[in-house]
């Protein structure tokens, strides 16, 4: 009788902690909600500074508008220019390739890229500060990405 109370103790306690784990294992798979913006590549070309970027937008709702004010910053850390990128559409949980050309600027001489703002940032169920406040970013180039 004693063996048979242990292995049922026994029992109850590892099926207590596997159903304990679940929850935990199915939190973990959830994709945390981000807009994640990686400038991809940055390239002379015919109209200066063409930079690449690959924007991925996991809020978990379609974008129908998406743009942000940059500031880009020459080798002496001196804000060359800032201009707003228009991203335009963005559907929820789609990758987008999108390049801009920045006429006039040598990329070699870029050494930031900053995010100043988000100048637009609509769409159903979207608020307004969801693109700045969710925005993950990161970088394939030399050139420092960030806010």
């Amino acid at each position: 009788m004693t063996r048979l109370m242990t292995s049922l103790r026994l029992l109850t306690s590892t099926l207590t902690m596997s159903l304990a784990m679940v929850p935990a294992s199915a939190e973990q798979s959830a994709p945390v909600p981000a807009l994640a913006l990686e400038l991809n590549g940055a390239q002379a070309s015919d109209k200066g500074c063409r930079l690449t970027f690959v924007v991925n937008n996991n809020l978990g709702a379609d974008l129908s508008k998406a743009a942000f004010e940059i500031a880009l910053f020459n080798e002496a850390g001196v804000v060359d220019r800032l201009t707003v990128l228009d991203f335009k559409e963005l559907p929820a949980g789609k990758t987008k390739v999108t390049r801009f050309d920045l006429a006039g600027a040598d990329c070699a001489k870029v050494s930031r890229v900053l995010i100043n703002s988000a100048t637009e940032c609509t769409g159903t169920g979207v608020e307004p500060n969801a693109c700045m406040r969710k925005l993950k970013m990161d970088t394939k180039t030399g050139i420092a990405f960030g806010v």
